[in-house]
């Protein structure tokens, strides 16, 4: 895949009765404040913005991750917005609202 700029938007949804979902959450955005990724945490999901092997490490990590601290179970949900040609940023996308 190419090295231009992508984004995507992240949700983890932890299926567990073993601590409250919030706190697997706050542990899943650790692990991409960790990454060398662009992100932006919102109520609904984050956005992370990198190259298109950056952004899926970070999945791959959260996932290690969830599994290695004994997350029982889990939906991650991943939109991925890839343009051919050139980067793709949130920036590029909300700037106008702001």
């Amino acid at each position: 895949m190419h090295q231009h700029i992508i984004n995507a938007s992240l949700q983890i949804l932890p299926v567990v009765q073993d601590k409250h979902p919030y706190e697997w959450v706050d542990e899943a955005i650790a692990v991409i404040q960790q990454s060398s990724v662009k992100y932006e945490v919102g109520p609904f999901a984050t956005v992370v913005e990198g190259t298109y092997a950056e952004v899926l490490s970070v999945i791959n990590n959260i996932n290690e991750y969830l599994q290695q601290k004994g997350c029982a179970e889990w939906i991650l949900n991943a939109q991925i917005q890839i343009r051919a040609n050139g980067d793709i940023t949130g920036d590029e996308k909300i700037s106008k609202f702001k």
